[in-house]
């Protein structure tokens, strides 16, 4: 097992990290692996994963789009605050939604919230198309990493929708084809290697 302060440190210069963010990140670490020993969050507890398909599989996004110009996100299905929280902490002048439907990790979010002293970041309990018909939230950019599918996602961009001028950022796999609702919406994917996968940010809008 490589050195967890070697890994840290690595960790910190490769995304050049302040060392409030770094301490925010060995944080967020030590309350996701003790809520994950209570219930089911991530199958991934391993400290060198973790870093790498968790937290650097979020904030790797910083590489193909300007987060110094988003103002608002939301990430649908937050789960365990990937990538929301990541990206919080990396950009704190980001107003932040984490979209969440089940109470456990919503509980867990808010305990992560609390203890990084994040500001400017609120959970939601609604699911994707309540969220949508009820919300008029500001949000610039959505981000979903590991929860709904495309064509449900693209539902932002309905005519009735106030967020039809939003951007959407989809992680995919490689393997990832659209469909014709979803090409209809796809402006741009971006591969990129997280530990040893690669993937792709996929960008939707109107």
């Amino acid at each position: 097992m490589e050195n967890s302060f070697l890994l840290w440190q690595d960790f910190a210069a490769r995304n050049h990290l302040s060392e409030k963010q770094l301490r925010q990140f060995q944080d967020y670490y030590t309350l996701l692996i003790a809520a994950n020993e209570l219930f089911n969050i991530t199958a991934i507890t391993d400290l060198k994963e973790v870093l790498a398909y968790h937290f650097e599989d979020s904030i790797k996004l910083g590489a193909v789009l300007d987060m110094t110009k988003v103002s608002s996100l939301c990430d649908v299905g937050t789960g365990g605050g990937f990538p929301g929280i990541p990206l919080k902490i990396l950009y704190p002048h980001i107003q932040v939604t984490l979209l969440e439907v089940t109470l456990k990790k919503v509980n867990f979010l808010n305990e992560v919230i609390e203890k990084l002293e994040l500001e400017n970041i609120e959970t939601n309990s609604l699911d994707w198309r309540n969220f949508l018909r009820k919300s008029d939230t500001p949000i610039d950019l959505f981000c979903a990493r590991a929860s709904l599918r495309p064509d449900e996602l693209v539902r932002m961009f309905a005519g009735s929708s106030a967020y039809q001028k939003s951007t959407l950022v989809y992680w995919a796999s490689r393997e990832w084809q659209p469909d014709a609702k979803e090409t209809r919406h796809l402006k741009q994917c971006y591969p990129y290697h997280v530990g040893d996968r690669q993937r792709n940010y996929c960008i939707f809008s109107a």
